[in-house]
């Protein structure tokens, strides 16, 4: 029914909204991106360990998966601390442009774990990648740091999707998503521990703001929205998903322009950097789906 694909429809770019807003909320939490993210996994995997009793969703795995879960568990963590360390050490524009820039390394990436060659038009696309990176850069510094995390953010985030996009095929997505929240919160433990830290009352004594937006960033940003997107890809082509949520920069940097003017108004530079990385990796996209449809139909005529 029309009205019933419209809703799927609205409910994906819900999520990219969301998706969005979540450097937004790394703006407005006033603790490190360190603690951020250690009450972020450790409430998101709460809440996924509720969901996951309320389907009654068998969560055995072997040995050797579960090693495996937990070391992309800490590349997640390590993404998470980077990206919302560069907004600390820059802004929110900065690091969503410099988080659009996972296409680049995902050209170079999926070879070596799915063992293809890289293809020309992705080395096209990855020099036009770094032109964007580059005006940006020139352009803009003073915020070099958040620049260099930015970047640092997308390389753990993108060798992440790659090997999630492995175990996809063999494991439920809430199955993994557990085991990674998990393990990266007794990694981020550790972390705090060995660095001479404690788990005091101060850790944990938090302004009432600062537990809102957390519990929203572990709630709906993230334990939901990932329950949302793999529930959405049931009724839209994975390709269309891929899409729109290659448009998570536009709609951050949109919101953050609104919310926070004096401090994400960038130069003319920054946006025609921002805008080659984003329409190369929107090309990307379509390229690589047009490129899947018409191996497809090759096959089907052979």
């Amino acid at each position: 029914m029309p009205n019933a694909k419209l809703k799927h429809y609205l409910h994906l770019h819900l999520l990219v909204f969301i998706a969005g807003f979540t450097a937004i909320l790394g703006e407005l939490i006033t603790i490190g991106s360190l603690e951020l993210v250690w009450y972020r996994m450790a409430i998101a995997g709460i809440l996924m360990f509720i969901y996951i009793k309320i389907i009654k969703l068998n969560i055995k795995v072997t040995k050797k998966s579960f090693w495996q879960f937990s070391a992309a568990g800490i590349i997640i963590a390590l993404h998470w601390i980077t990206f919302f360390e560069a907004i600390n050490q820059a802004n929110v524009s900065i690091a969503l442009a410099m988080f659009s820039s996972g296409a680049f390394f995902a050209s170079f990436i999926e070879p070596i774990f799915f063992k293809r060659r890289i293809l020309a038009y992705e080395i096209l696309f990855g020099i036009i990648v770094i032109v964007g990176v580059v005006l940006i850069t020139s352009s803009e510094m003073g915020y070099i740091n958040g620049i260099i995390l930015g970047l640092l953010s997308a390389l753990f985030s993108t060798l992440f999707a790659v090997i999630n996009g492995r175990f996809i095929e063999r494991y439920n997505a809430t199955v993994i998503s557990f085991y990674e929240f998990i393990s990266g919160v007794v990694f981020l433990t550790i972390f705090i521990l060995a660095a001479g830290n404690t788990f005091n009352a101060e850790f944990f004594s938090l302004s009432n703001s600062d537990w809102i937006y957390i519990f929203i960033l572990a709630s709906v940003c993230t334990a939901y929205a990932f329950i949302g997107a793999v529930e959405v890809m049931r009724y839209i082509s994975p390709f269309t998903v891929i899409l729109s949520y290659n448009l998570e920069p536009i709609y951050g940097i949109a919101i953050a322009l609104v919310l926070f003017p004096e401090t994400e108004k960038m130069s003319p530079q920054f946006y025609i950097g921002a805008c080659l990385v984003l329409v190369t990796v929107l090309f990307d996209a379509i390229f690589k789906n047009y490129k899947r449809r018409k191996s497809k139909t090759t096959n089907i005529t052979d």
